[in-house]
């Protein structure tokens, strides 16, 4: 039996190139959409954020001299593709599926509107939100805590490209690096971990949100985290 009503699943971007340098791979989003199907058929509202980095990364941006802002803004486009090309392999799968964007692409999706994206979650429609927050100067973890927040999931499931969990250090640096278990939302802040950036953390901590972080690249593990089986780190 799953152990949480409503969930928001946070993905790296990255996670969704496979074993490419950049760009989407199809057989790595038809897995994952697969791994997503299931915890729909658990009768889990999902909403889903995805990052934009496999399309458009930051040090791009800084590579070019652009300011902050025109890159954020592009990374959010970027998001924008990474969450219909989710949207296509789900509804593949007879998942339903909306895409509710932050920037206005009416073409494409829908305009995020809370009541809206509650109503769809409260149907079992698997619900897709792009384009960050709407503005520049945040990340896509925090456009998670947001929603996490608006929509009143009862977790946030921070699935990582490769990575087990939270480190006392960089584990793809350090060799000894610790991984913990659990921790609590002030820990976060204190030691300054990097699971997300600090704004997100705050948002977690304030609204009294659990993340559960883990490593996406195994399968099972997304509904190992719905089912609150010992995976990654948990945080609460």
């Amino acid at each position: 039996m799953a152990k949480y009503n409503r969930v928001l699943l946070k993905m790296s971007g990255e996670a969704l190139k496979g074993e490419s340098d950049y760009g989407i791979d199809p057989l790595t989003v038809k897995n994952l959409a697969n791994e997503i199907k299931e915890i729909h058929d658990l009768k889990v509202q999902l909403a889903v954020v995805v990052g934009g980095g496999n399309i458009w990364r930051g040090k791009t941006a800084s590579d070019l001299g652009m300011g902050r802002a025109q890159a954020d803004y592009m990374g959010m486009l970027a998001t924008i593709m990474n969450g219909l090309a989710v949207q296509d392999a789900l509804e593949a799968i007879g998942v339903p599926t909306r895409v509710m964007s932050a920037i206005h692409c009416n073409e494409v999706a829908e305009p995020y509107i809370l009541r809206k994206a509650v109503s769809h979650l409260k149907k079992g429609i698997v619900t897709i939100f792009v384009g960050g927050t709407g503005s520049p100067f945040f990340t896509t973890d925090t456009a998670a805590a947001l929603r996490a927040a608006e929509i009143k999931a009862d977790a946030i499931l921070m699935a990582k490209n490769g990575v087990e969990g939270v480190y006392d250090k960089d584990p793809r640096k350090f060799k000894d690096a610790v991984l913990f278990k659990t921790l609590r939302h002030s820990e976060i802040l204190e030691k300054e971990l990097m699971v997300m950036d600090m704004t997100a953390a705050t948002l977690c901590k304030d609204n009294n949100i659990n993340i559960v972080v883990f490593n996406m690249n195994k399968a099972g593990n997304i509904k190992r985290a719905v089912l609150k089986e010992t995976i990654g780190t948990f945080i609460n």
